[in-house]
């Protein structure tokens, strides 16, 4: 009877622990480790870009549906796109799978739109002998370095405005949104301002110290180990604990798509495919028939309206460039000089007004618009010289092609009869006493008659 007390108590002792962790993880939102998949990783190497964001929306929605432990971002950029960078951290900040960013592997950065990725990280790491910062609104998006509106030195007191008001606004926006996911995450704030706005950066142990990052790591593997069984916050306001230690580890690779869009949304690329294409259609119109041109030439350009679609352009600037274009093309059949200047010209103004936002790895290459603008010229030129020969030389159809050729006199009567040129049988008219037989020369053409005129005399300098 004793023995079943003792196990009746025991059991009522294990309920109720059981029993009081509950209530208590339910006050307080907390959840314990779910039981989880594999690890997943995403490799963010080089400039951010729609292609970029396109990757980390199909990793994080591949991750949900494997029920994945973790996704760690593995970062090595030098920025980007504004755009593309607040599309990922929206994906990132309404994940149901933790995202873990990770500064890799050793000599990488996270510079500009890199630093506020990696602050909306529900775990910021980085490895041995890499940086984050230089997180200056001049360097995700707006004027390059030491245009007017950029930041520069000795501009910190003014805000970063550099005395211009909208860079004083781009500015302040970009220090609320990077202070509310320092806030969001528990992370230095303050460093987080200074890294806007004086393009402050840190290495891994400086922002491991500042309270910037979470922890360092050796690689992934290592990262894994050492944020297992760390809680974080979710995107309901859920605690979860990460269980993390010996999952396996993949790597999503980006489709074949995802790389195709890579390339094509690069600014000189897009404006290469625009020129091909527009080419493509014009060689098409020309010759009818070839088809190649044709159908290169309207992929090419549906392409590049793609591209620039996912894009952040200025429209003014883009109609300023299918203007020149166009320009250029009618100066290519009807020579005026003044629509090639104009083309040209229109096609610089609509190049430099393009990229509304600029941002590393998305800036138009000016060597790029000049052999653009170069083989515009040279082609025009090339068909403006074919026209000019063309019209210097004698006709060879119509009524002017028949000047000065010899006709053979079939029947004449008075001042008209019936000559043979060029194979055919013609009514003419001209002098008098013409005969049978007779060789004569076409002065012109009147309707359906020829005009005819004795063949002047060989000169002495003309005899053979």
């Amino acid at each position: 009877m004793s023995a079943s007390r003792a196990a009746l108590f025991a059991a009522i002792l294990v309920a109720g622990v059981i029993g009081a962790s509950s209530p208590a993880a339910a006050e307080d939102g907390t959840a314990g480790a779910v039981p989880s998949g594999p690890a997943l990783m995403v490799a963010i190497d080089g400039p951010i870009g729609p292609a970029t964001a396109r990757h980390v929306h199909d990793a994080l929605a591949e991750a949900v549906g494997r029920q994945a432990a973790v996704v760690i971002l593995r970062l090595d950029t030098p920025g980007g796109l504004a755009t593309s960078m607040r599309e990922i951290i929206a994906e990132m900040l309404a994940s149901p799978v933790p995202v873990a960013g990770f500064v890799a592997p050793s000599g990488a950065h996270a510079a500009s739109a890199g630093t506020y990725i990696l602050y909306a990280a529900h775990v910021a790491a980085m490895a041995p002998g890499t940086n984050l910062g230089a997180a200056t609104p001049a360097q995700i998006g707006g004027a390059p370095p030491g245009l007017p509106g950029t930041p520069g030195p000795g501009d910190e007191d003014k805000g970063g405005t550099g005395g211009d008001a909208m860079m004083a606004k781009v500015t302040n926006d970009a220090v609320a949104f990077i202070r509310s996911l320092a806030e969001l995450r528990g992370r230095n704030a303050d460093w987080a301002e200074k890294a806007v706005r004086e393009a402050a950066s840190l290495s891994a142990d400086a922002a491991l110290t500042a309270g910037v990052i979470d922890l360092v790591a050796r690689d992934p593997a290592d990262l894994l180990k050492r944020i297992d069984g760390r809680s974080v916050v979710m995107a309901d306001g859920t605690h979860r604990r990460l269980a993390t230690k010996g999952l396996a580890l993949e790597t999503i690779e980006p489709g074949w798509l995802i790389r195709l869009l890579s390339v094509i949304t690069d600014p000189n690329v897009a404006i290469i495919l625009m020129l091909i294409g527009v080419y493509g259609l014009i060689f098409e119109f020309t010759s009818p028939g070839a088809v190649a041109p044709g159908v290169i030439g309207a992929v090419c350009l549906v392409l590049g309206f793609y591209a620039l679609d996912m894009l952040p352009i200025d429209y003014t600037g883009l109609a300023l460039m299918l203007l020149g274009v166009a320009f250029l093309v009618v100066e290519a059949f009807n020579p005026t000089v003044v629509l090639g200047l104009g083309g040209v010209v229109a096609f610089l103004l609509g190049a430099a007004m393009l990229l509304r936002i600029q941002g590393p790895g998305y800036q138009l290459s000016w060597p790029v618009i000049g052999i653009a603008i170069a083989m515009m010229a040279g082609l025009v030129f090339t068909v403006s010289r074919q026209l000019w020969l063309v019209r210097r030389r004698p006709a060879g159809v119509g009524a002017q092609s028949m000047q000065g050729l010899p006709a053979r006199i079939i029947d004449w009567e008075g001042e008209a009869g019936h000559v043979f040129a060029r194979g055919e049988r013609w009514q003419a008219r001209g002098e008098a006493g013409f005969g049978p037989g007779e060789t004569v020369e076409i002065a012109g053409i009147r309707g359906l008659t020829l005009l005819v005129r004795r063949r002047a005399a060989p000169r002495d300098g003309d005899r053979r």
